[in-house]
């Protein structure tokens, strides 16, 4: 069995290879919070390279491990029906766009 411990903003993890048996799944996800749209294009092209889009900011990485790119602000702006809406159907959140949903 193979583990690993790392750090991500701050907080520590420990990984374990389950082996073939314990896949991952979207029970699972991280959260990268950017503070601008090429921020988000970045991690958003480097994560979903060999991988896949998913939805509303959700990606799977080449591994299987879901990822969540969104702005910091997302719980703020989520607070508006509007930009809620515009998010349901987006894959890569388009910042601007949830800013203008949201009125501000």
């Amino acid at each position: 069995m193979l583990t690993i411990s790392f750090d991500l903003d701050g907080t520590r993890f420990t990984a374990l290879n389950g082996g073939p048996y314990h896949k991952f799944n979207d029970a699972v996800s991280f959260v990268v919070r950017c503070d601008s749209q090429d921020e988000a294009d970045y991690y958003w092209s480097r994560l979903t390279e060999d991988g896949s889009e998913i939805a509303c900011g959700w990606l799977g990485d080449k591994f299987g491990l879901c990822w969540q790119i969104v702005p910091v602000r997302i719980f703020e702006l989520l607070r508006h029906p509007k930009a809620l809406r515009a998010m349901m159907i987006m894959k890569k959140l388009a910042i601007a766009e949830l800013e203008r949903a949201a009125g501000m």
